[in-house]
């Protein structure tokens, strides 16, 4: 019922990093640390993306210092280890590349991210990535924003009859409907349509039955 959803495309970082497979070490350690970021897309020539390169993917470099090379086959971690000996992206990066679209939901990126246990996500097609950063920004979407599309979306589809009666304010994103309207078994239903407004932190539902009165 409520209006077309934010997608990827309308929050994500839409200026990238990437280094190429044969990015030597310190240049990606450079790039992370220039722009800013924990990880960077590895891209092959067209734009397409064949891993990603992390601040985690490199760490083990430093590890390996703390071993010294005749300690290397005695770290725990396998993947770590062959990682700790490599100088370019192709060795160090993460592959296949976890990337999703730029008309993804936000949901789903955030699902996507929660089930990967990954912090950013490159956007396939589009000059872009995404981070739990870009995802945040939907809740910086002003109050008065978010009372017009739970009016418009939310009351007065659902109360045309009574929309007049109901108040809708929003305060740093919590919303609060006030106000009597005529069906009260749709009253759970405002509830849960004002909640899933993109940018709503919580809802306060105090609407009544015109019959109570």
């Amino acid at each position: 019922m409520t209006s077309a959803r934010h997608t990827v495309n309308d929050v994500m970082t839409k200026t990238v990093v990437t280094v190429t497979p044969d990015a030597e070490f310190k240049e990606i350690a450079a790039a992370l640390e220039r722009w800013k970021v924990t990880a960077a897309p590895v891209v092959e020539g067209g734009g397409h993306v064949v891993g990603v390169v992390s601040e985690a993917d490199l760490l083990p470099k430093e590890e390996f210092h703390e071993h010294g090379p005749g300690m290397i086959d005695h770290m725990h971690r396998l993947g770590d280890t062959a990682k700790a000996g490599s100088v370019r992206a192709q060795e160090l990066m993460t592959s296949p590349a976890v990337t999703i679209e730029p008309g993804a939901s936000l949901p789903q990126a955030a699902r996507l991210m929660a089930d990967r246990r990954i912090k950013r996500l490159p956007v396939v097609d589009a000059d872009g990535s995404l981070s739990r950063a870009d995802l945040l920004k939907i809740f910086l979407r002003p109050d008065d924003d978010l009372a017009a599309e739970i009016r418009r979306e939310v009351v007065d589809r659902l109360f045309p009859a009574s929309r007049r009666n109901v108040k809708v304010s929003v305060t740093c994103g919590v919303a609060t409907l006030t106000g009597r309207v005529r069906d009260a078994a749709l009253i759970p239903v405002a509830a849960r349509l004002a909640q899933s407004v993109e940018g709503v932190v919580s809802v306060d539902c105090l609407l009544e039955s015109q019959a109570s009165a």
